[in-house]
Protein backbone atom coordinates (compact mmCIF):
# COMPACT_ATOMS: atom_id res chain seq x y z
CA UNK A 1 0.00 0.00 0.00
CA UNK A 2 1.28 3.49 -0.59
CA UNK A 3 2.34 5.78 1.98
CA UNK A 4 1.28 8.77 -0.18
CA UNK A 5 -1.92 10.15 0.99
CA UNK A 6 -3.72 12.48 -1.76
CA UNK A 7 -4.43 15.68 -0.33
CA UNK A 8 -7.98 16.18 -2.00
CA UNK A 9 -10.46 13.55 -2.96
CA UNK A 10 -11.31 14.81 -6.39
CA UNK A 11 -10.61 13.44 -8.80
CA UNK A 12 -10.12 9.96 -6.92
CA UNK A 13 -5.80 8.92 -6.96
CA UNK A 14 -5.58 6.47 -9.63
CA UNK A 15 -4.25 3.97 -7.27
CA UNK A 16 -7.89 3.36 -5.20
CA UNK A 17 -6.34 0.78 -2.60
CA UNK A 18 -4.82 3.89 -0.91
CA UNK A 19 -8.78 5.36 -0.80
CA UNK A 20 -9.52 3.40 2.23
CA UNK A 21 -6.94 4.07 4.29
CA UNK A 22 -7.08 7.48 3.85
CA UNK A 23 -10.72 7.76 4.41
CA UNK A 24 -10.50 5.46 7.42
CA UNK A 25 -7.66 7.54 9.08
CA UNK A 26 -9.87 11.08 8.46
CA UNK A 27 -7.78 12.21 5.93
CA UNK A 28 -10.85 13.58 4.11
CA UNK A 29 -12.57 15.54 6.69
CA UNK A 30 -16.58 15.26 6.12
CA UNK A 31 -19.06 17.79 6.71
CA UNK A 32 -23.32 15.89 6.70
CA UNK A 33 -25.70 19.71 6.60
CA UNK A 34 -28.63 18.62 8.06
CA UNK A 35 -28.87 16.53 11.53
CA UNK A 36 -32.45 15.44 11.04
CA UNK A 37 -34.03 12.01 11.06
CA UNK A 38 -31.49 10.55 8.23
CA UNK A 39 -28.90 13.32 9.03
CA UNK A 40 -27.96 11.98 12.04
CA UNK A 41 -27.55 8.83 11.71
CA UNK A 42 -25.84 9.36 8.61
CA UNK A 43 -23.58 11.41 10.21
CA UNK A 44 -22.76 9.07 12.93
CA UNK A 45 -22.10 6.16 10.37
CA UNK A 46 -19.57 8.35 8.81
CA UNK A 47 -18.08 9.59 12.14
CA UNK A 48 -17.82 5.60 12.74
CA UNK A 49 -16.08 5.03 9.81
CA UNK A 50 -13.38 7.91 9.50
CA UNK A 51 -13.37 9.59 13.09
CA UNK A 52 -13.33 13.06 11.46
CA UNK A 53 -17.17 14.42 10.95
CA UNK A 54 -18.56 17.95 11.66
CA UNK A 55 -22.72 17.72 11.31
CA UNK A 56 -24.34 20.82 10.57
CA UNK A 57 -28.11 22.04 11.65
CA UNK A 58 -29.33 25.46 11.65
CA UNK A 59 -31.36 24.10 15.63
CA UNK A 60 -29.34 25.14 18.36
CA UNK A 61 -31.19 23.12 20.56
CA UNK A 62 -30.05 19.81 18.20
CA UNK A 63 -26.30 20.84 17.80
CA UNK A 64 -26.26 21.33 21.84
CA UNK A 65 -27.71 17.75 22.03
CA UNK A 66 -25.19 16.26 19.78
CA UNK A 67 -22.40 17.89 21.09
CA UNK A 68 -23.46 16.86 24.42
CA UNK A 69 -23.14 13.17 23.16
CA UNK A 70 -27.46 13.12 22.86
CA UNK A 71 -29.32 11.76 20.01
CA UNK A 72 -32.34 14.01 19.87
CA UNK A 73 -34.03 11.41 17.30
CA UNK A 74 -35.57 8.40 18.73
CA UNK A 75 -37.12 5.56 17.70
CA UNK A 76 -33.74 4.70 15.86
CA UNK A 77 -31.89 1.62 17.24
CA UNK A 78 -28.91 2.10 17.97
CA UNK A 79 -27.97 5.73 16.95
CA UNK A 80 -27.95 7.13 20.49
CA UNK A 81 -25.45 4.44 21.43
CA UNK A 82 -23.55 5.27 17.85
CA UNK A 83 -23.64 9.20 18.64
CA UNK A 84 -22.49 9.36 22.46
CA UNK A 85 -19.50 6.94 21.32
CA UNK A 86 -18.43 8.80 18.19
CA UNK A 87 -18.69 12.24 20.28
CA UNK A 88 -16.93 10.94 22.94
CA UNK A 89 -13.93 10.05 20.96
CA UNK A 90 -14.17 12.92 18.98
CA UNK A 91 -15.09 11.53 15.55
CA UNK A 92 -18.36 13.63 15.78
CA UNK A 93 -19.15 17.14 16.40
CA UNK A 94 -21.55 19.45 15.63
CA UNK A 95 -22.11 22.75 14.79
CA UNK A 96 -24.59 25.79 13.63
CA UNK A 97 -21.35 27.39 11.58
CA UNK A 98 -21.88 25.96 7.91
CA UNK A 99 -19.74 28.03 6.51
CA UNK A 100 -16.86 27.19 9.36
CA UNK A 101 -17.91 23.74 8.57
CA UNK A 102 -17.61 24.09 4.87
CA UNK A 103 -14.03 25.62 5.20
CA UNK A 104 -12.47 22.70 7.19
CA UNK A 105 -14.41 19.53 5.04
CA UNK A 106 -13.09 18.21 2.09
CA UNK A 107 -16.34 16.03 1.46
CA UNK A 108 -19.35 17.87 1.94
CA UNK A 109 -23.01 15.95 2.25
CA UNK A 110 -26.26 17.83 2.00
CA UNK A 111 -29.15 16.04 3.86
CA UNK A 112 -31.61 19.02 4.33
CA UNK A 113 -35.13 19.10 3.84
CA UNK A 114 -36.82 19.24 -0.20
CA UNK A 115 -40.16 19.55 0.70
CA UNK A 116 -43.07 20.73 -1.59
CA UNK A 117 -46.04 23.96 -0.57
CA UNK A 118 -48.69 24.11 -3.03
CA UNK A 119 -47.62 21.63 -5.25
CA UNK A 120 -44.58 23.10 -5.97
CA UNK A 121 -41.34 21.73 -4.89
CA UNK A 122 -39.63 23.99 -2.16
CA UNK A 123 -35.84 23.72 -2.12
CA UNK A 124 -35.06 26.70 -0.44
CA UNK A 125 -33.29 24.35 2.40
CA UNK A 126 -31.24 23.58 -0.20
CA UNK A 127 -30.04 26.57 -1.68
CA UNK A 128 -29.39 28.23 1.40
CA UNK A 129 -26.79 25.07 2.08
CA UNK A 130 -25.20 25.36 -1.24
CA UNK A 131 -24.42 29.07 -0.54
CA UNK A 132 -22.51 28.07 2.57
CA UNK A 133 -20.81 25.29 1.42
CA UNK A 134 -19.82 27.44 -1.45
CA UNK A 135 -18.21 29.50 0.59
CA UNK A 136 -15.75 26.99 1.42
CA UNK A 137 -15.61 24.80 -0.94
CA UNK A 138 -11.78 24.23 -2.31
CA UNK A 139 -10.55 23.01 -5.50
CA UNK A 140 -10.92 18.79 -5.05
CA UNK A 141 -13.48 19.33 -2.71
CA UNK A 142 -16.37 16.87 -3.14
CA UNK A 143 -20.22 17.43 -2.80
CA UNK A 144 -22.60 14.55 -2.71
CA UNK A 145 -26.09 15.87 -2.59
CA UNK A 146 -28.18 12.53 -0.91
CA UNK A 147 -31.86 14.87 -0.21
CA UNK A 148 -34.28 14.00 -2.44
CA UNK A 149 -35.12 16.20 -5.64
CA UNK A 150 -36.02 16.96 -8.93
CA UNK A 151 -34.30 15.36 -11.95
CA UNK A 152 -31.36 17.25 -13.29
CA UNK A 153 -31.18 19.43 -10.05
CA UNK A 154 -27.46 18.88 -9.77
CA UNK A 155 -26.93 20.00 -12.84
CA UNK A 156 -28.88 22.19 -13.57
CA UNK A 157 -29.40 24.58 -10.03
CA UNK A 158 -26.52 22.73 -7.68
CA UNK A 159 -23.39 22.49 -9.87
CA UNK A 160 -23.85 26.43 -11.50
CA UNK A 161 -24.18 27.75 -8.30
CA UNK A 162 -21.31 25.92 -6.22
CA UNK A 163 -19.54 27.28 -9.34
CA UNK A 164 -20.81 31.05 -9.25
CA UNK A 165 -20.90 31.02 -5.11
CA UNK A 166 -16.78 29.90 -4.88
CA UNK A 167 -15.21 30.87 -8.08
CA UNK A 168 -14.57 27.72 -9.09
CA UNK A 169 -14.91 26.06 -12.28
CA UNK A 170 -16.94 22.89 -12.49
CA UNK A 171 -14.26 20.58 -13.17
CA UNK A 172 -12.06 21.58 -10.24
CA UNK A 173 -14.61 20.15 -7.62
CA UNK A 174 -16.66 16.54 -7.88
CA UNK A 175 -20.18 16.87 -7.57
CA UNK A 176 -22.91 13.47 -7.09
CA UNK A 177 -26.22 12.50 -6.29
CA UNK A 178 -26.31 9.39 -3.99
CA UNK A 179 -29.65 9.50 -2.44
CA UNK A 180 -30.36 8.35 0.95
CA UNK A 181 -32.67 5.05 0.60
CA UNK A 182 -33.52 4.46 4.31
CA UNK A 183 -36.84 4.18 6.38
CA UNK A 184 -37.24 5.91 9.68
CA UNK A 185 -36.70 2.99 12.45
CA UNK A 186 -34.03 1.57 10.81
CA UNK A 187 -31.82 4.07 9.24
CA UNK A 188 -28.73 2.62 10.22
CA UNK A 189 -29.33 -0.85 9.21
CA UNK A 190 -30.08 0.74 5.79
CA UNK A 191 -27.38 3.04 5.79
CA UNK A 192 -24.98 0.31 6.55
CA UNK A 193 -26.65 -2.18 3.77
CA UNK A 194 -30.17 -3.05 3.68
CA UNK A 195 -29.44 -2.43 0.19
CA UNK A 196 -26.77 -0.84 -2.56
CA UNK A 197 -26.21 2.37 -2.56
CA UNK A 198 -27.13 4.70 -5.90
CA UNK A 199 -24.43 6.64 -6.91
CA UNK A 200 -24.70 9.00 -9.66
CA UNK A 201 -21.94 11.70 -11.09
CA UNK A 202 -21.91 15.24 -13.09
CA UNK A 203 -18.86 13.35 -14.88
CA UNK A 204 -17.00 9.91 -14.67
CA UNK A 205 -14.45 10.82 -11.90
CA UNK A 206 -17.46 12.18 -9.38
CA UNK A 207 -19.13 8.93 -9.44
CA UNK A 208 -15.99 7.48 -9.25
CA UNK A 209 -15.05 9.27 -5.68
CA UNK A 210 -18.80 8.86 -4.78
CA UNK A 211 -18.55 4.55 -5.34
CA UNK A 212 -15.24 5.07 -2.85
CA UNK A 213 -16.81 6.84 -0.19
CA UNK A 214 -19.73 4.86 0.16
CA UNK A 215 -18.34 1.49 -0.49
CA UNK A 216 -16.88 2.22 2.95
CA UNK A 217 -19.80 2.51 4.90
CA UNK A 218 -22.08 0.60 3.09
CA UNK A 219 -21.74 -3.48 2.84
CA UNK A 220 -24.41 -4.43 0.12
CA UNK A 221 -22.11 -2.15 -2.21
CA UNK A 222 -22.41 0.47 -4.63
CA UNK A 223 -24.73 0.82 -7.91
CA UNK A 224 -23.41 3.23 -9.98
CA UNK A 225 -25.56 4.99 -12.98
CA UNK A 226 -24.72 6.99 -15.65
CA UNK A 227 -25.02 10.47 -14.23
CA UNK A 228 -26.52 12.37 -11.40
CA UNK A 229 -29.72 13.01 -13.39
CA UNK A 230 -30.49 9.66 -13.20
CA UNK A 231 -29.32 9.16 -9.76
CA UNK A 232 -32.04 11.58 -9.19
CA UNK A 233 -34.83 9.85 -11.21
CA UNK A 234 -33.75 6.64 -9.21
CA UNK A 235 -34.91 7.87 -6.23
CA UNK A 236 -38.04 9.81 -7.21
CA UNK A 237 -39.10 6.85 -8.97
CA UNK A 238 -39.03 4.66 -6.61
CA UNK A 239 -41.53 6.84 -4.55
CA UNK A 240 -43.42 7.08 -7.44
CA UNK A 241 -43.84 3.21 -8.26
CA UNK A 242 -45.49 3.46 -4.33
CA UNK A 243 -47.98 5.89 -5.20
CA UNK A 244 -49.34 4.65 -8.03
CA UNK A 245 -49.15 1.31 -6.54
CA UNK A 246 -51.10 1.99 -3.77
CA UNK A 247 -53.56 3.92 -5.99
CA UNK A 248 -54.32 0.94 -7.21
CA UNK A 249 -55.33 -0.71 -4.24
CA UNK A 250 -56.49 1.76 -3.00
CA UNK A 251 -59.11 1.98 -6.07
CA UNK A 252 -59.76 -1.45 -5.83
CA UNK A 253 -60.65 -1.12 -1.90
CA UNK A 254 -63.56 1.24 -3.27
CA UNK A 255 -65.01 -1.87 -4.88
CA UNK A 256 -65.46 -3.90 -2.08
CA UNK A 257 -69.38 -3.13 -1.29
CA UNK A 258 -70.20 -3.33 -4.94
CA UNK A 259 -68.43 -6.92 -5.56
CA UNK A 260 -69.39 -8.09 -1.96
CA UNK A 261 -66.07 -9.51 -1.34
CA UNK A 262 -63.08 -8.92 0.74
CA UNK A 263 -60.71 -6.43 -2.30
CA UNK A 264 -57.66 -7.64 0.54
CA UNK A 265 -58.53 -10.68 0.07
CA UNK A 266 -58.42 -10.97 -3.59
CA UNK A 267 -54.99 -8.95 -3.76
CA UNK A 268 -53.46 -11.16 -1.31
CA UNK A 269 -54.21 -13.35 -3.62
CA UNK A 270 -53.30 -12.22 -6.89
CA UNK A 271 -49.82 -11.56 -5.62
CA UNK A 272 -49.35 -15.07 -5.48
CA UNK A 273 -48.55 -14.71 -9.03
CA UNK A 274 -45.14 -13.76 -9.27
CA UNK A 275 -45.76 -11.17 -11.94
CA UNK A 276 -48.31 -9.14 -9.41
CA UNK A 277 -47.57 -7.14 -6.95
CA UNK A 278 -49.99 -4.56 -5.29
CA UNK A 279 -50.05 -3.49 -2.08
CA UNK A 280 -52.51 -2.43 0.51
CA UNK A 281 -54.98 -0.19 0.65
CA UNK A 282 -55.28 1.88 3.39
CA UNK A 283 -56.61 5.12 4.78
CA UNK A 284 -54.15 7.48 2.87
CA UNK A 285 -50.50 8.19 2.52
CA UNK A 286 -48.89 11.04 4.79
CA UNK A 287 -44.96 11.28 5.32
CA UNK A 288 -42.57 13.99 3.77
CA UNK A 289 -41.56 11.09 1.08
CA UNK A 290 -44.53 9.27 -1.12
CA UNK A 291 -47.16 12.39 -1.04
CA UNK A 292 -43.96 14.68 -2.38
CA UNK A 293 -41.87 13.47 -5.42
CA UNK A 294 -44.99 13.32 -8.00
CA UNK A 295 -44.78 17.01 -7.30
CA UNK A 296 -41.15 16.75 -8.15
CA UNK A 297 -42.04 15.34 -11.86
CA UNK A 298 -45.87 16.73 -12.18
CA UNK A 299 -45.41 20.26 -13.78
CA UNK A 300 -41.82 20.48 -13.65
CA UNK A 301 -40.90 19.24 -17.36
CA UNK A 302 -43.39 19.37 -20.77
CA UNK A 303 -45.00 15.66 -20.43
CA UNK A 304 -48.42 16.17 -18.57
CA UNK A 305 -48.05 13.01 -16.43
CA UNK A 306 -51.80 12.28 -15.90
CA UNK A 307 -51.15 8.80 -14.65
CA UNK A 308 -49.20 10.47 -11.84
CA UNK A 309 -51.68 13.24 -11.16
CA UNK A 310 -54.32 10.44 -10.86
CA UNK A 311 -52.37 8.50 -8.71
CA UNK A 312 -52.13 11.22 -6.10
CA UNK A 313 -55.76 12.27 -6.59
CA UNK A 314 -56.91 9.00 -5.53
CA UNK A 315 -54.41 8.71 -2.74
CA UNK A 316 -55.30 12.15 -1.81
CA UNK A 317 -59.38 11.48 -1.97
CA UNK A 318 -58.97 8.44 0.47
CA UNK A 319 -59.41 9.87 3.69
CA UNK A 320 -62.49 11.35 2.83
CA UNK A 321 -63.57 8.13 1.38
CA UNK A 322 -62.87 6.54 5.12
CA UNK A 323 -64.79 9.43 6.76
CA UNK A 324 -67.31 8.51 4.92
CA UNK A 325 -67.57 5.64 5.42
CA UNK A 326 -67.55 6.12 9.20
CA UNK A 327 -70.21 8.43 9.24
CA UNK A 328 -72.37 5.68 7.02
CA UNK A 329 -71.74 3.13 9.53
CA UNK A 330 -72.67 5.94 12.66
CA UNK A 331 -75.77 6.21 10.53
CA UNK A 332 -76.26 2.46 10.15
CA UNK A 333 -76.06 2.13 14.21
CA UNK A 334 -78.96 5.01 14.57
CA UNK A 335 -76.53 7.99 15.29
CA UNK A 336 -76.49 11.28 13.96
CA UNK A 337 -72.62 12.33 13.14
CA UNK A 338 -73.54 15.96 14.63
CA UNK A 339 -74.47 13.95 17.94
CA UNK A 340 -71.50 11.99 17.94
CA UNK A 341 -67.84 11.48 19.76
CA UNK A 342 -65.25 9.72 17.37
CA UNK A 343 -61.83 8.58 18.25
CA UNK A 344 -59.76 8.85 14.94
CA UNK A 345 -56.55 6.09 15.86
CA UNK A 346 -53.37 7.62 14.43
CA UNK A 347 -51.99 10.72 13.71
CA UNK A 348 -48.67 9.92 12.95
CA UNK A 349 -48.58 8.92 8.88
CA UNK A 350 -46.85 5.77 10.01
CA UNK A 351 -46.89 3.64 13.00
CA UNK A 352 -43.73 3.75 15.87
CA UNK A 353 -42.64 7.10 13.76
CA UNK A 354 -43.55 10.22 15.45
CA UNK A 355 -43.67 12.26 12.33
CA UNK A 356 -47.29 14.20 11.23
CA UNK A 357 -46.05 15.55 7.59
CA UNK A 358 -49.48 15.34 5.09
CA UNK A 359 -50.82 12.92 7.99
CA UNK A 360 -53.67 11.79 6.60
CA UNK A 361 -55.73 12.21 10.09
CA UNK A 362 -55.70 15.42 9.50
CA UNK A 363 -57.95 15.93 6.43
CA UNK A 364 -59.79 12.92 8.11
CA UNK A 365 -60.59 14.14 10.91
CA UNK A 366 -61.52 17.63 9.83
CA UNK A 367 -64.22 15.73 7.17
CA UNK A 368 -65.63 14.42 10.23
CA UNK A 369 -65.80 17.46 11.88
CA UNK A 370 -67.08 19.04 8.97
CA UNK A 371 -70.13 16.50 9.67
CA UNK A 372 -70.72 17.77 12.56
CA UNK A 373 -68.89 15.15 14.63
CA UNK A 374 -66.87 15.62 17.91
CA UNK A 375 -63.33 14.63 17.08
CA UNK A 376 -60.73 13.33 19.07
CA UNK A 377 -57.50 12.77 17.70
CA UNK A 378 -55.25 9.75 19.58
CA UNK A 379 -51.74 8.92 19.18
CA UNK A 380 -49.18 7.38 21.78
CA UNK A 381 -46.01 9.53 20.00
CA UNK A 382 -47.49 13.09 19.40
CA UNK A 383 -49.74 15.38 21.46
CA UNK A 384 -49.82 18.29 18.62
CA UNK A 385 -50.09 17.85 15.08
CA UNK A 386 -49.77 21.87 12.81
CA UNK A 387 -53.54 22.77 12.11
CA UNK A 388 -55.40 19.64 13.58
CA UNK A 389 -58.15 21.45 15.29
CA UNK A 390 -59.00 19.10 17.34
CA UNK A 391 -58.43 17.93 21.06
CA UNK A 392 -55.66 15.42 21.10
CA UNK A 393 -55.76 12.29 23.53
CA UNK A 394 -53.22 9.27 24.88
CA UNK A 395 -54.56 6.08 24.14
CA UNK A 396 -55.33 5.37 27.86
CA UNK A 397 -57.84 8.71 28.13
CA UNK A 398 -60.15 6.77 25.74
CA UNK A 399 -61.61 4.99 28.40
CA UNK A 400 -63.04 8.23 30.30
CA UNK A 401 -64.91 9.51 27.28
CA UNK A 402 -67.74 8.45 26.06
CA UNK A 403 -67.34 7.31 22.21
CA UNK A 404 -69.91 6.69 19.59
CA UNK A 405 -67.21 5.65 17.13
CA UNK A 406 -63.79 5.06 16.04
CA UNK A 407 -61.48 4.61 13.09
CA UNK A 408 -58.14 3.69 12.85
CA UNK A 409 -55.48 5.55 10.55
CA UNK A 410 -52.24 4.56 11.89
CA UNK A 411 -52.33 1.06 13.48
CA UNK A 412 -49.27 1.83 16.20
CA UNK A 413 -49.12 -1.20 18.47
CA UNK A 414 -50.35 0.70 21.45
CA UNK A 415 -53.81 -0.15 20.01
CA UNK A 416 -53.17 -3.28 20.13
CA UNK A 417 -53.59 -3.42 23.79
CA UNK A 418 -57.13 -0.97 23.91
CA UNK A 419 -59.90 -2.80 25.75
CA UNK A 420 -62.70 -2.55 23.11
CA UNK A 421 -65.05 -4.27 25.48
CA UNK A 422 -65.01 -1.27 27.45
CA UNK A 423 -66.87 0.87 24.65
CA UNK A 424 -70.34 0.29 24.32
CA UNK A 425 -71.39 -0.66 21.18
CA UNK A 426 -69.48 1.73 18.21
CA UNK A 427 -69.54 2.41 14.99
CA UNK A 428 -65.46 1.58 13.93
CA UNK A 429 -63.76 1.74 10.45
CA UNK A 430 -60.48 -0.26 10.00
CA UNK A 431 -58.21 1.77 7.59
CA UNK A 432 -55.49 -0.65 7.90
CA UNK A 433 -56.86 -3.86 8.26
CA UNK A 434 -55.36 -4.53 11.85
CA UNK A 435 -58.70 -4.69 13.83
CA UNK A 436 -59.81 -7.86 15.29
CA UNK A 437 -63.11 -7.12 16.54
CA UNK A 438 -65.40 -9.94 15.55
CA UNK A 439 -65.62 -10.96 19.52
CA UNK A 440 -67.42 -7.77 19.93
CA UNK A 441 -70.58 -6.15 19.25
CA UNK A 442 -69.06 -2.73 17.54
CA UNK A 443 -70.33 -2.37 14.04
CA UNK A 444 -67.22 -2.75 11.78
CA UNK A 445 -65.94 -1.42 8.40
CA UNK A 446 -62.64 -2.71 7.14
CA UNK A 447 -61.27 -0.73 4.25
CA UNK A 448 -60.71 -3.44 1.39
CA UNK A 449 -63.29 -5.42 3.64
CA UNK A 450 -65.96 -3.88 3.71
Amino acid sequence: MSETVPQTPYPPDSDENTFPWAFSLGEYPVAIYGLGKMGLPLAAVFAAETGNVVGVDIDEGVVAAIEAGESHVVGEPGLAELVGETVEQGALTATTDAEQAAATASIHVLMVPTLVTDGEPELGALDAVIEDVAAGLEPGDAVFVECTVPPRTCVDRVQPALAAGSGLAPDEFGLAFCPERTMSGRAIEDIRGSYPKVVGGVDPASTELARRVYREINDAGVHTVTDATTAEAVKVFEGLYRDVNIALANELAQFADAFGIDVTEAIETANTQPFCDIHTPGAGVGGHCIPYYPHFVMGQFEPEAPLLRTARAVNDRMPEFVADRLLDELRAVGTSPADATVAVLGLTYRPGVAEVRATPAKPLADRLGSAGATVLGVDPLVDHVPGFDHEVLDPYELYDRDLDGAVLVTDHDAFDDLDWTAFDRLAVVDGRQALDLADTDHSVYTVGGG
